[in-house]
């Protein structure tokens, strides 16, 4: 078994933003020489996330958001002190981490499914770990 990991940089720009890493994690994945296996994808961060979805329309995206943000208001009655109560209850509900098969070297991606880190509590400088493991 082959086990190959990376971490990426990101520097987000907004409160509120989803930043799309496919060709990131699937470089991650060419570099590692892996053909067959599984990727997995980890946000290290309570306030932020990555979900997979649909890459070819952005006005799915700004949907979520704003769903995400009429049932989870940044307003919301809130007892955590900090002011990012609404960050960490997003995070919770998108999840910090997904797995992707890896076949032919490559992700196993749906045609128009993307890999999208999501930030709640931004700006700031995040990271993603990213883990291919062969089989």
């Amino acid at each position: 078994m082959k086990i190959y990991e990376k971490s990426l940089s990101l520097r987000t720009t907004k409160r509120i933003d989803f930043i799309e890493i496919t060709d990131e994690v699937n470089n991650v994945v060419k570099s590692s020489g892996i053909s067959n296996g599984i990727c997995y994808v980890f946000v290290p961060h309570t306030t932020a996330a990555v979900t997979i979805n649909e890459n070819a329309d952005r006005s799915v995206v700004k949907d979520i958001i704003s769903v995400l943000n009429k049932v989870i208001p940044e307003d919301g009655d809130y007892t955590h002190s900090e002011g990012n109560s609404d960050a960490h209850v997003k995070s919770s509900l998108v999840g910090c981490s997904i797995q992707i098969f890896v076949s032919d070297g490559k992700l196993h991606l749906g045609t128009w499914q993307g890999i999208y880190f999501c930030e709640f509590d931004g700006p700031r400088n995040r990271n993603v770990w990213v883990k291919v493991i062969g089989i």
